[in-house]
């Protein structure tokens, strides 16, 4: 007679444990999902991201990321309203943008925490400037050869105020393509995307971008796309194409 009795207790016990029909009550042994409830899939917001370049931009003067080469030429009137005079090391009296100058100023610090000193040497130029200078290298070159390596007026970077051409005293200050392998040309070949300039005519791409190759001439287009640019590899040519913006070849426009 004791075991019948302890067996119904026993049953009784666990019956409670398991609440009506035997069902474990799920607020007792905290279970906080059902199998439907995991398989919800969250759907994440989409946000698209702004391209660094648009036909806006890359078309619309006085833009940072302007496109300027023999096939788009600046106006005759145009002049940049924020130049400022280049506080820096420099060989000749310069301006830029400002903008571009104080990202110059973190360039040429670089420079010289590395030991290094870097020279200004040409800044922003109007376009009567590089009618004049353009005139002169025909006459002392002729026409052929100084569209190498001179912009016909309009044509020139440096009207944008955006560009500036640096040299070293182990350069001998000169604006050569022995610039590269001094220890300056070498660090800003490095180093200038990091403070929004690079290299803007790159070697052996002479039929891109019309200018032969200058490891002197940096032009300034904001950290971000400079970085992508240097990453790339690629011109600022190839790069608008790359991101599906048609261009005209330069061939075209000598």
């Amino acid at each position: 007679m004791k075991k019948m009795i302890g067996l119904s207790v026993l049953t009784i016990f666990l019956v409670g444990c398991t609440g009506n029909n035997g069902i474990i009550n799920k607020d007792d042994h905290k279970v906080t999902s059902t199998p439907a409830e995991t398989n919800e899939q969250v759907e994440e917001e989409v946000v698209e991201e702004t391209p660094l370049v648009t036909e806006e931009n890359v078309f619309t003067e006085g833009t940072i990321e302007q496109l300027v080469n023999p096939a788009y030429a600046l106006s005759e009137t145009y002049e940049p309203s924020d130049l400022v005079l280049v506080d820096l090391l420099s060989t000749q009296e310069t301006y830029l943008r400002s903008e571009a100058y104080e990202a110059l100023k973190e360039l040429f610090e670089a420079a010289n925490e590395e030991g290094l000193q870097l020279y200004a040497v040409s800044g922003y130029r109007s376009y009567a400037m590089q009618e004049t200078l353009y005139n002169n290298y025909v006459y002392q070159h002729g026409q052929e050869e100084a569209d190498r390596f001179s912009a016909k007026p309009g044509t020139s970077e440096h009207q944008t105020g955006l560009v500036m051409d640096v040299s070293s005293e182990s350069a001998w200050f000169g604006l050569s393509e022995s610039f590269e392998a001094t220890p300056e040309g070498e660090f800003v070949k490095n180093n200038a995307h990091k403070y929004g300039f690079v290299v803007r005519y790159l070697k052996g791409k002479e039929d891109i971008t019309g200018y032969m190759y200058e490891p002197w001439h940096i032009r300034y287009f904001g950290k971000e796309l400079a970085q992508e640019l240097y990453d790339s590899g690629l011109t600022y040519e190839e790069y608008l194409e790359n991101n599906n913006i048609s261009l005209t070849p330069v061939s075209q426009a000598k």
